[in-house]
């Protein structure tokens, strides 16, 4: 299993390097985060033997079971799903980065519990461009006190912009939507947003991962492409 592991890892990277060099960009301008969710810490292990550093989970009880088992190595680890407000201060003390903040006052919560316990974490806003009523996220209007309570923030870095696009089975219809993000943040930037609280695009998963770095994204969640399909209980 870890050598095919290996092998599809050393894949996906081949892949993004080709896609940024299409967009002009370096491949080092793109983090990709290895999404280990169901899978066991093993599957994590074996990544980081080949150099993966960045790992994505969904849930907050799945990861902190894994960042504990994984705390000798030297991981940086991404909540990438729903962060429900009673698990915001959980969350705050295990991850480094969270992708999916949603509101001003999840943010304020994540802040402050992350200056409790004397940490540094990056965020994201989870902007919602789609409107699909079984998924989450914040609408375009809720951005600008998003901005405004990150600006206050003490411990929580605000560094871009995620975007979860419907689901397809063409990778290449969802581009309008990495687009329209990749704008979106543009927009917020010239109106005087610091270039620093939005440099970053969290776009694209196994499917459709190189579309969205041609559209600029900088950071790839990428799961089943890297450690095989997922077995759901």
């Amino acid at each position: 299993m870890h050598t095919d592991l290996a092998q599809r890892l050393k894949g996906v990277r081949d892949r993004i390097a080709d896609a940024a060099r299409r967009s002009g960009r370096l491949p080092s301008s793109v983090t990709l985060v290895a999404v280990s969710k169901t899978f066991p810490f093993d599957a994590v292990r074996a990544a980081a033997a080949c150099g993966q550093i960045d790992f994505g989970e969904n849930k907050v009880q799945e990861g902190q079971a894994k960042i504990l088992a994984g705390g000798a190595l030297p991981l940086r680890w991404h909540l990438i799903g729903h962060l429900q407000s009673n698990k915001a201060k959980k969350a705050a003390a295990l991850f480094d980065v969270i992708h999916s903040i949603d509101s001003a006052d999840l943010l304020r919560t994540v802040d402050e519990a992350a200056t409790e316990r004397g940490r540094q974490i990056d965020v994201l806003i989870q902007v919602d461009l789609a409107q699909e009523p079984t998924k989450h996220g914040a609408p375009e209007a809720a951005m600008p006190a998003i901005i405004e309570a990150a600006m206050a923030c003490r411990s929580a870095r605000l560094t871009g912009l995620m975007l979860l696009p419907p689901a397809v089975d063409e990778p290449d219809a969802v581009r309008p939507y990495f687009a329209a993000a990749r704008a979106l943040r543009d927009r917020y930037i010239a109106d005087g947003v610091p270039a620093d609280l939005l440099r970053d695009l969290s776009m694209g998963m196994s499917h459709d991962y190189e579309v969205a770095i041609e559209e600029g994204a900088t950071l790839v969640r990428v799961g089943s492409a890297i450690f095989g399909e997922r077995a759901y209980p």
